[in-house]
């Protein structure tokens, strides 16, 4: 039994790997033949995502001196690591592209990852993720990606671990309004009040709303406006706040539903000029490169959506 055993559990490995291998392979040699024909943003299209940092939040004004927050983002060296091709059991296929950034030693790379950067030809990198892609999207490996890849005017999500609070109670944690202010409690203004039923169920229900950790989760901001991108700094401007602390990780993508499912929305209504948001023709596709940036501008901005001045008193 021993023997029969060893022999079966012996030859489940290196079909595993041989499959793992023929995949990556395969998506390697699809995205490098897209790239050889010049391809063209769809609204069934889904891009890639980027990986950047949180520099932290400043302030801008529009054209009409109306003043607005936002925060930048910077990337460091982003580049792409592989394009992965996976078959489900319904047959279906899911097709994602693998991104990297900001290089670090190759002392503090384990050999693992060394080698899989090595066969990327890419440096070390800290950090890397993947984004689902649709199988048009797939982008060639070592690609160093820009800031141009997202184009002022549009809308992204971004995705970060949120600012650990430590442990608090359910005025902070949940919004609740806490007891009365002033008769009948006694010192117990911030308190939660009753936690359960009576003795049927005789049990607190899971999913209770009461104090603990808030904090230090995955939060996804939706639908920030780009306002710049500089490509000489690779930095991204974004009105409003992201989640994390500043130098975190975060990651970038096209707003899911002010560009994606809308674009997706609209072209199966018919209503074309309304697939990208008011004065966009198109998208970097599959991505902006390094050498996209070369050939545009370093500094894009997004014009003005106010149509009148706030501080000229209307008539």
């Amino acid at each position: 039994m021993l023997r029969l055993w060893s022999f079966g559990a012996r030859s489940i490995f290196p079909r595993c790997r041989a499959f793992h291998a023929t995949v990556v392979s395969s998506a390697t040699a699809e995205a490098e033949s897209s790239a050889a024909t010049s391809s063209q943003w769809t609204p069934s299209s889904v891009r890639t995502g980027l990986i950047a940092r949180k520099r932290g939040m400043t302030v801008m004004w529009d054209n009409h001196g109306v003043r607005y927050p936002v925060t930048v983002l910077q990337l460091e060296n982003c580049q792409v690591t592989a394009n992965i091709k996976t078959v489900r059991d319904d047959q279906s296929e899911y097709h994602a592209v693998q991104v990297a950034a900001s290089d670090r030693s190759p002392k503090n790379t384990t050999k693992q990852m060394l080698g899989h950067f090595k066969k990327a030809g890419v440096p070390p990198k800290r950090i890397v993720k993947e984004f689902p892609v649709t199988p048009d999207a797939h982008v060639p490996v070592g690609t160093t990606l820009s800031a141009v890849h997202f184009v002022p005017g549009q809308y992204v999500d971004v995705i970060a671990k949120s600012i650990g609070k430590g442990f608090q109670g359910t005025m902070k944690r949940w919004n609740f309004k806490g007891l009365r202010a002033s008769h009948g409690v006694s010192i117990s203004h911030r308190s939660a009040g009753s936690i359960g039923a009576h003795q049927d169920p005789g049990r607190v229900w899971p999913g209770k709303k009461m104090a603990g950790r808030m904090g230090g989760e995955r939060v996804t901001t939706q639908n920030l406006y780009v306002v710049r991108v500089d490509s000489d700094l690779d930095l991204i401007y974004v009105r409003g706040c992201v989640p994390g602390v500043d130098d975190a990780h975060v990651m970038v993508r096209d707003a899911k539903k002010k560009m994606t499912q809308l674009a997706q929305h609209n072209s199966a209504k018919g209503a074309f000029e309304k697939i990208l948001p008011k004065g966009l023709l198109g998208l970097p596709f599959p991505a902006g490169t390094k050498e996209l940036a070369q050939a545009l501008p370093p500094v894009i901005a997004a014009p003005s959506a106010r149509v009148s001045d706030p501080f000229v008193p209307r008539e």
